[in-house]
């Protein structure tokens, strides 16, 4: 087991193992246990009562946080022609055709998000076994690949998140940084719970969100009601 140093130790103290708390005493506590010297990142885990076996019980998507990450994403949209200048109106940090491709399939990764036109999809799919295990593999589910390129480099550079399950059901994401006020965390959650919400397979049975839990990177986890978020 992994020996936590004492501020984490001091840390765990404060936080109430057998408690539920209220999503903004949540973000507050996040807050205050917060020790490290840099701006650490708050964190969801929501955990899903889905199984992820079955095809009709994936969860994935994305969402626009109104207050962003705290962290500007870089990145790179594969493109041609108009919708190449577009992309590069639109703020994207690298847009490249074929010779970025074999750039990337050679190990070049400097970026956070792909997105690719319909059209250059063929030549992307080479990429996948880069991409896709760093989640970065462009998507129509997360509107990562589009012919809308202003729309989604914008919404990324603004904030939005891709979400997945993994397979025990487990959805991880950053929602801001220990320096956000707990008010734009709090948004930040609940925009997070509601599109889970609307993601819930109809196929899923029983409690879908069992459990949620928001910690920032250093710290302890702290339970949250999913009842406050809006989960029956």
């Amino acid at each position: 087991m992994a020996k936590h140093g004492k501020k984490y130790l001091e840390a765990v103290k404060k936080v109430d193992h057998d408690k539920i708390y209220e999503p903004q005493e949540a973000l507050e506590l996040v807050k205050e246990i917060s020790t490290a010297k840099f701006d650490e990142t708050v964190e969801a885990a929501f955990r899903l009562g889905i199984d992820t076996k079955k095809a009709d019980q994936q969860v994935r998507g994305a969402v626009v946080l109104p207050h962003g990450t705290g962290k500007t994403k870089r990145v790179l949209v594969f493109a041609k022609g108009e919708k190449a200048k577009e992309a590069e109106a639109a703020g994207a940090d690298y847009v490249g055709d074929e010779e970025t491709v074999n750039k990337v399939s050679e190990g070049w990764i400097d970026f956070d998000v792909v997105v690719a036109t319909p059209d250059m999809m063929g030549k992307v799919g080479r990429l996948g076994r880069i991409l896709g295990p760093k989640g970065m593999m462009p998507n129509p589910k997360t509107g990562t690949v589009t012919f809308e390129v202003e729309k989604a480099v914008k919404e990324i550079k603004a904030g939005k998140i891709e979400y997945r399950a993994d397979k025990a059901g487990n959805i991880h994401a950053a929602i801001g940084k220990v320096s956000f006020t707990t008010e734009q965390l709090l948004e930040n959650l609940q925009t997070l719970a509601d599109a889970l919400l609307k993601a819930k397979p109809a196929a899923a049975k029983g409690t879908y969100m069992k459990s949620v839990t928001v910690s920032s990177t250093m710290g302890p986890g702290v339970a949250v009601s999913s009842q406050r978020l809006g989960a029956s």
